[in-house]
Parts: C-alpha cells; sequence; structure tokens
C-alpha cells in the first residue's frame, strides 16, 4: 500500500520530481495480479449497503445515509428504476422524489461511496423489474434482447440517463466507482449476448472507457453462462444460507483472477400476499458477513429495503408455478426498517465490519420519532361505479372485445369494462374467462355485487339476469412480474368474458385516472356525492384529522376492512390487504402530513368494508399475521 507515495518519499528535497512522484489519477480499477480492487493505485475492499432512492421519500433521504454511513459502510449501491423517470415514452421525470441526481449528490456530501445499477431491467421487486409497461404497447416485443425495438427504447433512455451520471464518476471527480450493466441476465431465458454486448457498447459511448463495469448473477453455472459477458467484470449473489467457499467457488469459474464480490448479501427476503412474514437471523446474517470479509471480498449487503414510495409504479410480482404479488412494504426484516430505525441486525453487522474497518467516529443516529394518532372514523363517499365521470374524465372506449391495458395506454391502477347481457338468463348461467386472461383480481356486477375472479384462483361465477342488464368488471393491476421469462406481463382482460361458452360483445372501456382525481383534491374539494343507498363491492371512503402540532411517521391499521388503496394528502401510500396479510399496517412518513390543516384521507375499499368504518393510527407497524387456511397466525 505504501508503493503509490514511495517515489515521492525518496527525493531528496532539491531535486526535481519525478513524473511518478505525483499522487495518481483518482482511478478505480481490477488488480488481476492481486485479486482486488485498487482505489487511487491502493488494493481496496468495499463494504456496502443498498438503499432504493424510489422508496424512500427525499425528505428521509440524509437520515437514511447517514446511519448507512454511521455502520461503517464505505459504499451504497443503487438501482435506477428506467419506469420511475420515463413513464411515458420521451416524458421524463427527475423532480421531487425522483431526483436521483440530488441523491447522488448527497451521498457524496457524506463521503459514501456509490456502485450504480441503472439497468435497463434491474428486478428489485419493482414493477416489471423497472421496464416501463408502454414497452408493451408493441404486443410482440422481446424485452431483454436483441429486438430493435426494445433496444431502441433502450438507447434513448441512456441518452437521456447516462450524461447525468458521467460527470460523477470517480475517474471524473465524483463518487460513483462502478456501474452494473444489465441485472441478474443469467436468470432470464434468452441468453442473448448480442444484447449484453449491445449494452456494453451503449455504457462505453456514453459513460468513457476508464469506468469499471459489472455483472450479476446467482452461482448456478447455467446463470453465470448466460449473464457473463467478456469486457463486463463477473461477480455473484448469495445469501446467508449459501456455502461462502462454493458460492465464490462459482464466482472463480468465471473471473479466475480479480477480486471476490457478492453484490446482494441477502440479510432479509421478500414478502408476498398471503404468505408469512420472511425473517433471517441476525446471527446468520453477521456470521456470513464475517466469513466473506475475511476471504478479503467485497460485498454489497441488501441493508435498507425502506419504505415502497407508494407513488406509481408499484411493487411488482414473482411467478414460481404462480402468480405471487409482492406486499407494498419493502420492510423485509431489514437492518434499517421501513421507518428508518437501525435494528439489532443493523449492530450486528456493524459489529462485524469494525472488525475489518474502524467504525466512523459518533453515534448512530436515533430512530425517527412516531406518533399514534389514534382512530379517525371515515364516511362512505360513493361506490365507484357511481363517479366514473370523474375517473374517467375523456369518456369510455368502444369496442367490440375487450382491450388490455397496454392497448388503451393505461399502465397502473383501475379499469372498468361495461357490456350488457344479450339475453334473459333465468336458470344460473356459467360466467367466465379462459385460461390465462385472468392476470390479476376481476370484480363483477350484474346489477349488483357478484364476487371476485382471481388469477390462479375461481374463475367462474353462477349469474342470472334479465336482456340487457348492465354488466361491470373492475380490473387491478396488482404488480407486473418482476424477475424471470415471464415480464411481458400485459394486464386487463386478455381474453372475451363468456356466458354458457358463448363470448360477451359490445363494451365499454373506461380507464381510472383515480392518483389523478385524487391528488387534484377529490373527493374533499368536490360536492357530496348521492349514492344510490349501501351497494356492496368496490367504493370511497373519505375522513380527515388533526395532528397535535407534529407531524411525526406513523402507521395505519385497517380494523374489519378488506382490501383497497390508501391516499392522505393525495399520496398515494399504497395497497392494504389484511385479509390476505402478512401486512396489517401501511407506513405513513411525516413528511406527508399537515400541521397547520387537517389532514384528508381516502380510501377505495374494493370488497367491502366495516360496518362502522374506522382507521387506527399506530407508533408502529403491524407485519406478521396471515391467513393460513381458516386460523389466524399471529406474531
Amino acid at each position: 500500500e505504501a508503493a503509490a507515495g514511495l517515489g515521492e518519499g525518496l527525493q531528496p528535497p532539491s531535486a526535481a520530481p519525478l513524473p511518478q512522484a505525483s499522487p495518481p489519477a483518482r482511478s478505480f480499477q481490477l488488480d488481476y495480479e492481486e485479486d482486488c480492487f485498487r482505489k487511487d493505485g491502493a488494493p481496496f475492499r468495499y463494504i456496502s449497503g443498498s438503499i432504493h432512492y424510489a422508496r424512500v421519500p427525499h425528505p428521509a433521504w440524509r437520515d437514511r445515509l447517514l446511519k448507512m454511513y454511521m455502520s461503517g459502510l464505505s459504499a451504497v449501491q443503487v438501482y435506477i428504476p428506467w419506469n420511475y423517470h420515463e413513464p411515458l415514452p420521451g416524458v421524463y421525470d427527475f423532480a421531487g422524489d425522483r431526483d436521483v441526481e440530488a441523491f447522488l449528490d448527497l451521498t457524496a456530501e457524506l463521503g459514501l461511496l456509490v456502485i450504480l445499477r441503472p439497468g435497463p431491467y434491474i428486478c428489485a421487486e419493482w414493477e416489471m423489474g423497472g421496464l416501463p409497461a408502454w414497452l408493451l404497447w408493441k404486443p410482440d416485443i422481446v424485452l431483454r434482447s436483441s429486438d430493435p425495438a426494445y433496444l431502441a427504447a433502450v438507447d434513448s433512455w441512456l441518452h437521456v440517463l447516462l450524461p447525468k451520471i458521467k460527470p460523477r464518476l470517480y475517474q471524473n471527480g465524483g463518487n460513483i466507482i462502478s456501474v452494473q450493466v444489465e441485472n441478474e441476465y443469467g436468470s432470464y431465458y434468452a441468453c442473448d449476448y448480442g444484447y449484453l454486448r449491445h449494452l456494453l457498447g451503449s455504457f462505453r459511448a456514453l459513460l468513457g472507457t476508464e469506468v469499471l463495469l459489472f455483472t450479476t448473477d446467482g452461482t448456478r453455472a447455467q446463470e453465470l453462462r448466460c449473464g457473463t459477458l467478456q469486457g463486463l467484470y463477473a461477480t455473484v449473489d448469495f445469501g446467508p444460507g449459501s456455502n461462502v467457499t462454493e458460492a465464490f467457488g462459482a464466482q472463480r469459474q468465471v473471473e479466475p483472477k480479480g477480486p471476490l464480490v457478492n453484490s446482494e448479501y441477502y440479510t432479509g427476503w421478500l414478502d408476498y400476499w398471503g404468505e408469512a412474514h420472511a425473517s433471517t437471523s441476525s446471527a446468520r446474517v453477521a456470521r456470513g458477513l464475517e466469513d466473506m470479509l475475511q476471504l478479503g471480498a467485497s460485498v454489497n449487503m441488501q441493508v435498507s429495503p425502506f419504505l415502497q414510495l407508494p407513488s406509481l409504479p408499484r411493487p411488482g410480482a414473482d411467478f414460481k408455478d404462480q402468480y405471487k404479488p409482492v406486499t407494498t412494504s419493502y420492510d423485509y426484516d431489514a437492518p434499517l426498517s421501513e421507518a428508518g430505525d437501525p435494528t439489532e441486525k443493523l449492530f450486528a453487522i456493524r459489529t462485524i465490519i469494525s472488525k475489518f474497518q474502524p467504525l466512523p467516529v459518533g453515534p448512530m443516529p436515533p430512530a425517527t420519532p412516531k406518533y399514534a394518532y389514534g382512530r379517525v372514523a371515515l364516511q362512505k363517499y360513493a361506490d365507484l361505479l357511481d363517479v366514473l365521470d370523474v375517473l374517467c374524465l375523456s369518456g369510455p372506449i368502444q369496442s367490440q372485445f375487450p382491450l388490455t391495458f397496454e392497448a388503451i395506454k393505461q399502465a397502473h391502477g383501475f379499469v372498468v369494462y361495461r357490456t350488457w347481457l344479450p339475453r334473459d338468463v333465468l336458470d344460473p348461467a356459467t360466467l367466465g374467462a379462459p385460461p390465462h386472461s385472468v392476470c390479476d383480481p376481476l370484480t363483477l356486477w350484474l346489477q349488483e355485487y357478484q364476487g371476485t375472479l382471481e388469477r390462479d384462483g375461481q374463475t367462474t361465477l353462477r349469474v342470472t339476469g334479465r336482456a340487457g342488464d348492465t354488466l361491470d368488471v373492475l380490473l387491478e393491476n396488482m404488480g407486473r412480474i418482476s424477475f424471470g421469462a415471464n415480464i411481458s406481463d400485459f394486464k386487463g382482460l386478455l381474453g372475451n368474458l363468456s356466458l354458457d361458452s358463448t363470448p360477451l360483445s359490445n363494451w365499454l372501456i373506461y380507464p381510472l385516472a383515480i392518483d389523478t382525481a385524487i391528488q387534484q383534491g377529490w373527493p374533499h374539494a368536490a360536492l357530496p356525492k348521492s349514492s344510490r343507498g349501501s351497494r356492496a363491492g368496490p367504493a370511497f371512503y373519505t375522513g380527515t384529522f388533526e395532528t397535535p402540532g407534529i407531524a411525526w411517521d406513523t402507521f395505519v391499521k385497517f380494523p374489519g376492512w378488506s382490501k383497497g388503496q390508501l391516499w392522505i394528502n393525495g399520496f398515494n401510500l399504497g395497497r392494504y390487504w389484511p385479509r390476505r396479510g402478512p401486512q396489517q399496517t401501511l407506513f405513513v412518513p411525516g413528511s406527508v402530513l399537515h400541521v397547520d390543516r387537517p389532514n384528508n384521507i381516502t380510501v377505495l375499499e374494493l370488497e367491502g368494508a366495516p360496518p362502522a368504518p374506522l382507521l387506527l393510527f399506530l407508533d408502529r407497524p403491524l407485519f406478521n399475521r396471515t391467513l393460513i387456511g381458516s386460523t389466524m397466525a399471529t406474531e
């Protein structure tokens, strides 16, 4: 390590400095001789943690990053979700919570290095792995491949994004030491080396020849065969359950020399609706970390699954023999909680880090203050079907047969499909959809609420009615698949509904802009709505509460509610589904609350609200309560 400065030390005072005497230019490189990174010429190993700025409100960025710095981390790993910044083709958003440049500048200010993961595909349990849903407007597009339509969209995006990154590279005076190309590509079916070569060319052209580019894949031979490419340094990812020697042995199969790197050391695992809350013991996480650091490896931990920032896009889903939507909360037993609180696991990690490098001087910043604002009574405002005129200002689209969300250019949220019974149905007839055409929950009314059909669940209902009776179908996007071969995940009705095998036709399709209406003050700023009494099924509820002069973080519980979405002051806080679990509360960051005026609550309940609807604001979350069979399991 001393060699870098040796020349300077040996110069007599009168001698002219030799060229090598000047301090080395800023550089971050691979050393294949010593199997390490070199930062400014000196051997270097990073201990890093992941933070998703898109899941943390802007006002909380500094708090979370400071806690990561005080944990002893030398770097943070940062995903950039493409669909978060380009919601429509050629329409870019880098303001407010989406100001990635401000976030990166803050990491530099706090003395953290950055490992950047700009995709274009990132997984991250984020809707469609960060790919924009508008790519599917071309139905036959092959995502994550050399398909010219896909590459054109990727190149257009990279030409907007990467020029913002280039001045922040370490070589250029910034703090970004390395950039990942794609993500776990070896787990995708395409195995298209032409695609990886194209990305390598684009990244090099836009970022320069000096930046260290790398890939990340699982440790199976097939994953490393399809996910790696000459010119991209191959790293691996694995969790505390893996044999460290074997896992790094897999990396050595594709990179015989160079630093050992685990780019995603899982300190927790994700939650799916309807399954138990995931947890990973602090001792196991700490033990695995110590084993890797003893080998001299560089490690990035999935340290801080923070708030699933619930502006669009929403959480994604996995497909493991069946569709598995991911919960709203991204706090999967994380070392730093969703609310930014240091946990026992964080301190266990910090203790291990202290054995290998000095910790920053000073105390760990405390947990953020929480407040239990208590009970807030809500009133029913209107049934969803009674406010279609407000939620679909442009009016319905007419179509002989149902159209997908993509065909009507609706990325997220809800769409209502309406038609009429073509004949009297006096004896119960089967209303159903063809196999694989129901991708998300589908709520049905035939004059009145009938029930719900679900992907991998019930796909038919028995109905009766008269010719001309209105049939309404509400479709919800529960999140596009974010990992695996099925990420071309079209939404809406993918096939026609039939009545006793006779296809229904002549549909009116209402794309609902619920988020937009609520952000603009509806329904609180609207006149009271005369509702048709107590019709069952989806409906809006409203209420207000005042804070006692403080706007602290809080958690909302939904006693007796079924499933739906919550907005406070126009901010979409995500999906609640206490009947399915495990998540029972939604996190409300204090930054969305008002101190000087009432806070407006809007709830869209999809199945049925309790008789006396109220919300309960608590000072701590409830994660682990899930339906198992017919019994309730509680933490």
